[in-house]
C-alpha cells in the first residue's frame, strides 16, 4: 500500500501531471503527428498492393505480364521473371521477317481480347 500514499510536493519541486505538462510545451499534443504520418503511409502502400494484387512483385520465384495502356492509347508490356523486371512500349509500325505462328488473338463484344496459344 505505500506504492499508492500521496506524496508531498514541496515548494522546491515541480509535481508532473498531465496539466503541467501541457502548461509548459503548448505543442506536446503535436509531436506524434509524424509518426502517425508514416504509419498512414504505411498502411496506403499496403492497401494498394493489395487492391491491384501487386503481392506477386516481393516474390523472388514468380512470373508475370501486365499490360498497362495510357491516355494517349500506348501500350507497354511489364514482364517479370524471377527478379527481373522488364518493360517495353508497343509501337504501331508494321512488323516484317519470318518467324512461327505462336496462337491466335481474339478481341471480344465488350473490349478485352483474350490470346490462344497453339
Amino acid at each position: 500500500m505505500r506504492y499508492f500514499t500521496k506524496r508531498r510536493v514541496g515548494p522546491g519541486r515541480k509535481r508532473y501531471d498531465s496539466e503541467s505538462i501541457s502548461e509548459e510545451d503548448p505543442m506536446a499534443a503535436v509531436a506524434n503527428l509524424f509518426d502517425v504520418g508514416l504509419v498512414f503511409i504505411v498502411a496506403l502502400i499496403v492497401t494498394l498492393f493489395s487492391a491491384y494484387h501487386l503481392q506477386d512483385l516481393f516474390d523472388q520465384n514468380s512470373e508475370f505480364t501486365i499490360m498497362k495502356k495510357n491516355k494517349n492509347g500506348e501500350m507497354e508490356i511489364i514482364t517479370k521473371k524471377g527478379q527481373k523486371i522488364e518493360a517495353m512500349k508497343v509501337s504501331k509500325k508494321k512488323a516484317s521477317g519470318q518467324g512461327e505462328r505462336l496462337g491466335v488473338a481474339y478481341r471480344l463484344q465488350d473490349g478485352s481480347m483474350v490470346y490462344v496459344p497453339e
